[in-house]
């Protein structure tokens, strides 16, 4: 296992990993959670620089980078010149002279690219509207912890088409796990997605878009869902209700998987609508370890990135 295979990388995106490295990724996390490879990365800083609102994510960065002998700062946009309009080009390369990585959460993917494109330190997706890599890393990692494979596994994402769908198209398809994606019209995943997730699975896999959840769970060792309106869209959730109900993860749908399927969900949940109480804290969750996995995950991807040393 290469610790530094990804020195001074991006991470905008999944695809933006080969099927080998993904892998390296996730047998790292497991050593890391294990205890089994204490890694240092001491005296590298980590900017986090947050447009929306975080409690895993910000979490999880902070702790692993500790972990890792490093520092953190937290550059909350009330707090810097960003909340004062200053342009994304000059913070990305006054920034760039001070920090060694910086992870970013914000709405347009674009704003992500134009700081990678400008900065010359690595810059990881900590969540855009296109896509959040980072928790699809966590979300393998456990998937992974379970079976004690990926490979011809089924993935089953019910719910909104939004960046958390569009993350698991393209890490299941590296992973040569199925993925299906049940989701209303209207509210699909991303089409150029879709399709990127088809050409990387090729004959490996399945990629699938319905609209029909119960077709999409049938049999599958995974059940995935995320809240019905993302940070941004507030305004529309009480109309989205209606829409969404059929796509509720209960029993009902559970009972048509694998009995042997495990439920997992990116938090925070809203109880009683994308996700039954029942189901969330029922036997088959396996939530709880899925958001502690955003530590070790994050841990490796930035043990990677830095290009962290054993300890002697």
């Amino acid at each position: 296992m290469s610790v530094a295979s990804l020195k001074g990388r991006d991470l905008l995106s999944m695809a933006d990993l080969s099927a080998e490295e993904l892998q390296e990724l996730l047998a790292l996390a497991a050593e890391l959670k294990a205890g089994k490879l204490p890694l240092r990365c001491q005296d590298k800083v980590l900017g986090l620089l947050f447009s929306k609102a975080s409690t895993r994510t910000r979490v999880s960065f902070s702790v692993a980078m500790f972990q890792l002998g490093g520092q953190v700062l937290d550059l909350n946009a009330s707090v810097t010149q960003v909340g004062r309009g200053e342009p994304t080009v000059d913070t990305a390369r006054v920034l760039d002279r001070y920090l060694d990585v910086l992870a970013i959460r914000t709405f347009e993917q674009q704003e992500l690219e134009t700081f990678a494109h400008y900065a010359q330190i690595p810059v990881i997706n900590a969540l855009t509207d296109l896509e959040h890599p980072c928790q699809v890393l966590a979300d393998l990692q456990t998937i992974q912890e379970e079976f004690g494979q990926l490979s011809g596994l089924t993935l089953t994402y019910v719910g909104d088409g939004n960046n958390m769908a569009n993350s698991l198209l393209l890490g299941c398809a590296l992973s040569g796990m199925n993925v299906r994606i049940a989701a209303p019209v209207n509210f699909e995943p991303d089409p150029a997605i879709v399709q990127q997730a088809k050409t990387i699975a090729g004959d490996r896999s399945e990629v699938l878009v319905t609209q029909d959840p119960e077709l999409a769970a049938k049999g599958a060792q995974v059940l995935y869902t995320d809240v019905w309106a993302s940070m941004g869209q507030e305004n529309e959730a009480e109309s989205r209700m209606p829409i969404f109900q059929p796509y509720q993860v209960n029993d009902q749908l559970l009972s048509l998987a694998d009995p042997k399927a495990i439920v997992l969900h990116c938090l925070p949940a809203h109880r009683g609508e994308e996700i039954t109480d029942a189901v969330l804290e029922g036997p088959q969750s396996r939530v709880w370890d899925e958001a502690e996995n955003r530590l070790h995950a994050q841990k490796a991807l930035l043990a990677s990135i830095l290009g962290a040393t054993p300890l002697s």
